[in-house]
C-alpha cells in the first residue's frame, strides 16, 4: 500500500510539473523589464533593474497603422512582442496585427510555444487549422468583423482573405516570444537546403517539383 501511495504521488507531481511549464513560466516579481542588449543566452530575457523602469518598456506605438502588403503573399504580420515591448518579458502574452490584400494569405504556419485568439476588424476571412496525426482534421470558418476564432498551440493554421477589399486582424498570443515556423519555408527554404531524396520521399512527387520549389523565393510576411 505504501509503494502505490508513493507511485500515486510521484505520477501526480510528475502531471503537476508538466502542466506547469506547458506555458511560459509565472513571473516572481511584478515586471522583469527585458535586457535586450545582454550578450547572456537564458530561457527567456534577462531582468533590468526594476528602479530603472519606465513607460515606455511597457509601451508601443503604431499599431493603428496599415502595413504593406505589395508582396507575394499579400499580407503583412506586425509582431508585438518581447522585442518591442520589454515590460513583456514573464508576462506570457504578445500580440500582432495582420494586415491582408484581396486575397491575401497568411499561409499555412505554427506557433510553437502559443496559442492565438484572433478578432477580424475589417473583411472577411476564411481561416483554419489541422489537428496533429493520424486524424489531420481541417477546422475551417469563415470570419467577419467582430468574430473570433482560436487556433490551439502548436497547430499549423492559415487565413485567407476572401474579400474583395483589404483586411485586418489583432492576434493575441500565450507568450511573449510565440516563435513562427512557416511551413512552405521551412521544408523548402531552408538553410542549408533539405535532401532532395528526403523531400521527394516525403512528398512522393518528381525531383524536379523539389527542385523548382527549392529554387522559389520563400516571401517572410513577419515584421
Amino acid at each position: 500500500m505504501t509503494g502505490t501511495y508513493y507511485f500515486v504521488t510521484m505520477a501526480v507531481l510528475v502531471l503537476t510539473s508538466t502542466l506547469v511549464y506547458a506555458s511560459d513560466p509565472s513571473p516572481l516579481q511584478d515586471f522583469c523589464v527585458a535586457a535586450n542588449d545582454s550578450t547572456v543566452f537564458v530561457n527567456g530575457k534577462l531582468c533590468n533593474d526594476p528602479e530603472l523602469a519606465t513607460a515606455d518598456d511597457f509601451f508601443f506605438s503604431g499599431l493603428l497603422t496599415p502595413r504593406n502588403t505589395s508582396n507575394p503573399l499579400g499580407s503583412n504580420v506586425t509582431a508585438v512582442n518581447v522585442v518591442q515591448i520589454p515590460g513583456l518579458n514573464t508576462l506570457g502574452i504578445s500580440l500582432a496585427r495582420i494586415d491582408y490584400a484581396p486575397y491575401g494569405l497568411n499561409p499555412p504556419h505554427t506557433h510553437p510555444r502559443a496559442t492565438e485568439i484572433l478578432v477580424v476588424l475589417e473583411g472577411s476571412l476564411y481561416v483554419g487549422f489541422v489537428t496533429s496525426n493520424p486524424d489531420n482534421r481541417l477546422f475551417t470558418k469563415v470570419l467577419y468583423p467582430g468574430d473570433v476564432f482560436v487556433f490551439p498551440v502548436g497547430l499549423i493554421h492559415f487565413q485567407f482573405n476572401v474579400g474583395k477589399t483589404n483586411a485586418v486582424a489583432i492576434a493575441a498570443l500565450s507568450s511573449q516570444n510565440p516563435g513562427v515556423i512557416t511551413i512552405a519555408n521551412a521544408v523548402f527554404g531552408s538553410n542549408p537546403k533539405i535532401s532532395t531524396d528526403v523531400l521527394t520521399k516525403a512528398f512522393q512527387v518528381d525531383k524536379k517539383v523539389v527542385d523548382y520549389l527549392q529554387a522559389q523565393f520563400w516571401w517572410n510576411n513577419n515584421n
